[in-house]
């Protein structure tokens, strides 16, 4: 113990005299008393999940500003380790995204989803700076904003009157002026969290950082990779931004994104499964939800909040329980019971009992209504890590912009396009960026691999593929593939098997193709025609089983945190 000890001590002091890198403020000279701090692994204060291993928890210091180490008070983060279970290559540090998710929790889970992994690597999971600790009542930074500052009432983007747009903007305003106001602010952002990633490093006496991100944690991983190009090893990002461009481009891409999955896949699936109910193609299904929304207004329900059902419709759960809020509606509306395919009669049940208390078949319109009220965001309490990220790690757009980008995106993409670009904080943030943050270095992407899949509503194809291209990495497409998450949670083997070989045997894709699964209740896909085009199409094989209720509760908690709102 005391060779391995001096040993990675030894390690440290010569990696920390290598530059991090060209981009930004450099980080000043880490005092001893963060290196050299000793790592107390014990018990977890969160629950182990069913399929997931037990990981080991421990608190590391770190300080408030790497740029200058010696000012302010420390800040504590919480990490987690499901120790290699046999020959270790080195370690694998996993996070959801967010910005603001905590990830301490996500390491146990993915080691029990892909244990060949697990036999290789050490899974490393963080709650990042500002998340405060998982498993536990501290829920770290958060933004207190003033009740008298939100609207009241229900709220209709596709109101343009000028009180509605003021009404509107109240809450974007009153987030972003609270979270600024908050002084550890300026310190919650991705180079911060970059240079917390590479004490993690070192204090597990590591030479290289393997890392797995999903959503935000590919800008997470990308950034990392650009600060410490020396010291980053394989790197996965999964649903992915354009890590060479703006982070608030992939958030501003959402009224698209949205729009396609619904229209072009959501729609059809509702079609196929609910003829009876919805109606039998997708230009009556799209009717029948313009009624639905009609008739959950009168019961109050804000349109606004309707509309949100389909916004970041990104997870198997959510599609469920979107689809028994249309049928309950449907039911009532029509005078007709509801009527659902055998397939999916259990999830259907499972889950409306557990949103709102009632198997689909006694659900309410009022019942939706309450649930929806009840599980509406309160916005008093918000998080400032997902804010101080989002609006902090580069310049913003102003209200004014947003404004005009909402008055664009309206027309084209209903769902969420007229509201969206009214209640962006970021368009009030006026904080600027104490660090820039740069693309990937040659070096640096030489080791990166990107997943996506086509339809994903919450990370666009696009931004994935403009990534890809400017950095010149590979790219593996899930064709037809409509959910947020795609490595180890969609139970597709050709994903998996790329970003295995890729982790364990070195060896690393050409940019590929992989057929998707089937969505919910089918046992086939039915193509869509989409922007996944060309490229080395991989050979189609049958749905991974393995731990299913894992994966979905793993890509549903992925798909909450990285969600627009």
């Amino acid at each position: 113990m005391k060779n391995k000890t001096a040993s990675r001590f030894l390690i440290a002091a010569v990696l920390l005299a290598v530059p991090g890198g060209p981009a930004g403020t450099a980080a000043a000279a880490t005092p001893d008393r963060y290196t050299g701090q000793q790592v107390t692994w014990g018990a977890c204060p969160f629950p182990v999940a069913d399929g997931a291993k037990a990981a080991e928890c421990a608190v590391i210091t770190v300080p408030r500003d790497w740029a200058n180490p010696d000012s302010g008070v420390d800040l504590s983060v919480s990490i987690s380790r499901v120790a290699a279970t046999g020959e270790r290559l080195g370690a694998l540090l996993v996070n959801p995204g967010g910005p603001g998710g905590q990830g301490s929790s996500l390491a146990g889970a993915l080691a029990g989803l892909e244990p060949s992994v697990n036999e290789r690597y050490d899974f490393i999971g963080m709650d990042p700076r500002g998340t405060g600790h998982e498993g536990t009542a501290d829920a770290g930074f958060v933004c207190q904003v003033p009740a008298g500052r939100l609207p009241q009432g229900p709220l209709d983007a596709r109101d343009r009157s000028a009180t509605s747009i003021a009404e509107h903007q109240k809450t974007p305003r009153a987030i972003a002026e609270a979270c600024q106001s908050d002084a550890v602010a300026p310190f919650v952002t991705t180079w911060q969290t970059a240079h917390d990633m590479d004490l993690i490093r070192i204090l597990l006496g590591d030479e290289k950082l393997n890392y797995l991100g999903y959503s935000y944690g590919t800008w997470l991983g990308a950034k990392y990779a650009s600060l410490f190009p020396s010291r980053a090893g394989k790197v996965v990002l999964d649903s992915s931004v354009d890590f060479e461009g703006r982070l608030q481009a992939d958030f501003e891409a959402f009224p698209m994104i949205g729009q396609r999955q619904t229209d072009e896949v959501f729609v059809p699936w509702l079609a196929r499964q609910f003829p009876e109910q919805l109606g039998a193609s997708p230009a009556e299904v799209k009717q029948k939800i313009e009624r639905l929304r009609g008739f959950y207004a009168g019961l109050g329900v804000a349109p606004d909040q309707f509309d949100a059902l389909f916004v970041g419709n990104g997870n198997e759960i959510r599609w469920i329980l979107d689809a028994a809020v249309l049928v309950a509606g449907a039911a009532e509306l029509d005078g007709k019971p509801a009527q659902v395919p055998a397939a999916l009669a259990a999830q259907l049940d499972t889950w409306s009992a557990a949103a709102f208390g009632k198997r689909l078949a006694e659900l309410t319109g009022a019942d939706v209504a309450a649930g929806l009220a009840a599980a509406e965001p309160d916005y008093r309490k918000v998080s400032g890590t997902r804010y101080a990220v989002a609006c902090g790690d580069q310049p913003t757009k102003t209200a004014g912009w947003y404004k005009r980008l909402s008055d664009r995106q309206g027309p084209q993409y209903p769902i969420f396009g007229w509201a969206y670009g009214l209640t962006e904080p970021c368009g009030f943030w006026s904080d600027r960026p104490r660090q820039d943050l740069a693309g990937l270095s040659p070096e640096a992407a030489a080791n990166v691999l990107v997943v996506q899949g086509e339809f994903d509503p919450q990370t666009g194809y696009e931004q994935a593929r403009s990534a890809v291209r400017a950095a010149g990495v590979p790219l593996v497409s899930v064709d037809d593939a409509a959910f947020h998450g795609q490595y180890a949670l969609g139970g597709n083997p050709c994903v998996d098997g790329m970003v295995n070989v890729f982790l364990i045997a070195n060896s690393r894709p050409r940019s590929a193709t992989c057929p998707g699964v089937p969505l919910p209740g089918e046992d086939r896909v039915f193509p869509v025609a989409g922007p996944v085009t060309g490229g080395h199409a991989a050979t189609a094989s049958a749905a991974d089983t393995r731990d299913p209720a894992l994966r979905t509760a793993v890509r549903r908690t992925i798909g909450q945190l990285n969600n627009a709102r």
